[in-house]
């Protein structure tokens, strides 16, 4: 039987793994080329696979929910039409973080008299090979495997779970984890909830414990929005974070934008709203002020040559993705317009791609649009600078004028400017977000497009 091996592609720089998510097809089904074949979630974006070759499926290596490293073969298809009746493998470990409150437990003596590991625990937890061929050469006894708390599907253990228990073994009590309820009795009778994820492993410090109250409902948070609480916790204990704001008067960017909006659309087929102008005043800012657009590695400076800019996108989920305008300093106001329309759509229909998501400089996130006057967002890491633009709205403001001054309606808006201090001092970072201001408050109503 000939043979095609359908391997797990690489999607993007830095993306390892990813989770299987559904098979679009089952085993005895017909795959034509580039056929949608399964659906996979990395931790930047979610994606269809295409087939590789033209078949029929013959053997599923990966089930859903499991994690699969790139290179992996995730599925074999057979190009004479035989069928394989072999049921799917579930020899894979799952890294998915699974929320769970530990319960603590006797700590497990070691055994001298290391036997084979079994494939499945005295608790019906299943051991992946890898797992117990850690277990055997580390010497951990099957009881002893038993114990060890689980972060993967289901509680299993994983690979990561091994060296963590590794590196604490002899000095911290094992853990178990309680399996989750649906219904809370009391207080006293129900497991306590963790406050965040993995967030405290970032800081050396205990999470408060957190008791359910009768009737209070409890949730599992989805695996995105998993991702989002480490990555902010992670931001938060690695840049110490200062915020200035300052009020920037948008009145011609309105006039403008109410002017050509109508005639815009019938020309370019494009919405233009407020962001691409904004994110355009926005990159003249950083080309006046480049040491904003820089990463920090250890002790080392890294300054940006290119100047990308991720804008804050809420999914209809809840969650929150940043899609990237790639060398957004070589495009024009129409430009702008496109690119950020096309991001918007595909994340709004989650067809964005890995590296939409991927090589962001500097970041921009709209809390106007939920009717926010202004926020205090975090950085979006490797970066030490993000700028939270407020709602516009009308308010009486002093107009000077050679003849005097008098109270008028302008639209102004709050710029909020977060940054790394460690990098990003007070001057520099008070001084780009005014600058962003001067560029929004000097734009021309008359300007032609």
């Amino acid at each position: 039987m000939a043979e095609i091996e359908i391997r797990l592609p690489k999607m993007g720089e830095s993306v390892t793994e990813a989770t299987i998510t559904n098979w679009l097809k089952n085993v005895g089904d017909s795959v034509a080329m580039d056929e949608p074949l399964v659906e996979v979630a990395t931790d930047k974006v979610d994606n269809e696979l295409p087939s590789e070759g033209a078949g029929t499926l013959v053997k599923i290596l990966f089930e859903k929910d499991q994690v699969a490293q790139v290179g992996d073969v995730i599925a074999i298809l057979s190009t004479d039409g035989s069928a394989s009746a072999e049921a799917p493998s579930a020899s894979v470990e799952t890294a998915a973080p699974v929320a769970a409150a530990p319960v603590a437990a006797a700590p497990v003596a070691n055994s001298a008299d290391q036997t084979a590991i079994p494939k499945s625990g005295a608790n019906g937890k299943f051991y992946s090979p890898l797992v117990r061929n850690i277990a055997e050469k580390e010497g951990i006894s099957a009881n002893e495997l038993d114990a060890i708390s689980g972060t993967g599907q289901d509680g299993r253990v994983t690979k990561k779970d091994m060296i963590a228990y590794l590196e604490n073994r002899g000095t911290a009590p094992v853990t178990a984890a309680p399996s989750a309820t649906a219904a809370v009795a009391s207080p006293a009778a129900t497991p306590a909830v963790t406050a965040t994820p993995s967030g405290a492993s970032f800081m050396n410090i205990k999470e408060p414990i957190v008791l359910p109250n009768p009737g209070d409902e409890i949730m599992e948070m989805d695996r995105m929005r998993k991702l989002i609480a480490d990555h902010m916790v992670m931001s938060v204990h690695v840049s110490p974070h200062v915020t200035s704001y300052v009020e920037a008067d948008v009145t011609n960017i309105v006039k403008w934008r109410e002017k050509v909006k109508n005639t815009f659309k019938q020309r370019e087929g494009q919405n233009i709203t407020y962001t691409p102008i904004l994110i355009e005043a926005i990159v003249k800012a950083i080309k006046d002020f480049p040491m904003i657009n820089v990463s920090v590695s250890g002790t080392t400076i890294i300054k940006r040559k290119d100047i990308n800019i991720g804008m804050a996108t809420a999914l209809p989920s809840g969650n929150l993705i940043v899609p990237v305008i790639k060398n957004a300093d070589q495009l024009n106001l129409v430009g702008l317009t496109k690119a950020v329309n096309g991001l918007a759509d595909s994340a709004r229909n989650n067809k964005l791609k890995p590296e939409d998501i991927q090589g962001g400089t500097y970041t921009v996130t709209n809390v106007g649009s939920f009717g926010n006057v202004m926020g205090t967002p975090i950085i979006n890491q490797p970066q030490v600078a993000i700028l939270a633009l407020g709602a516009i709205r009308k308010v009486p403001a002093v107009i000077e004028t050679p003849e005097g001054d008098f109270i008028g309606i302008r639209h102004k808006m709050f710029l909020s400017h977060s940054y790394d201090h460690r990098v990003v001092d007070g001057a520099l970072g008070g001084q780009f977000v005014r600058r962003v201001a001067d560029y929004l408050e000097s734009f021309d109503p008359n300007m032609p497009f």
